[in-house]
């Protein structure tokens, strides 16, 4: 069974940073689009940023130039660079895998595996 496990959540203060992790396991970690979504309280879940198996990485409009997504297919680990966070990051990170082979999806409905989620709360 596909395992995806996040650290790095907690609490920090706005203007802070975080960095949270993502480790596979039980997949081919290198044929995957790894991808970051987050869910506040009464809302939807929301597109944070991909990263494509070749490195190619996309971001929601909202965390563009603030985070970051990089990824280590030897140690099956994806990571997800926050700066600058604002009290409006707060939520429940999750990151997620997609088996498409061309581009990343936007849509939690695109990814087939999902982690358990880390919470990051951001104070003002």
């Amino acid at each position: 069974q596909v395992q995806l496990v996040e650290s790095g959540g907690g609490l920090v203060q706005a203007g802070g940073s975080l960095r949270l992790s993502c480790a596979a396991s039980r997949i081919t970690f290198s044929r995957y689009v790894m991808g970051w979504f987050r869910q506040a309280p009464g809302l939807e879940r929301e597109f944070v940023g991909a990263i494509t198996n070749g490195g190619r990485t996309y971001y929601g409009d909202s965390v563009k130039g603030r985070f970051t997504i990089s990824r280590d297919n030897a140690k099956n680990t994806v990571w997800l660079q926050m700066n600058s966070l604002k009290s409006e990051d707060t939520g429940v990170y999750y990151c997620a895998a997609d088996s498409r082979r061309l581009g990343a999806g936007t849509e939690a409905d695109d990814y087939d595996y999902w982690g358990q989620g880390t919470q990051v709360t951001v104070s003002s």
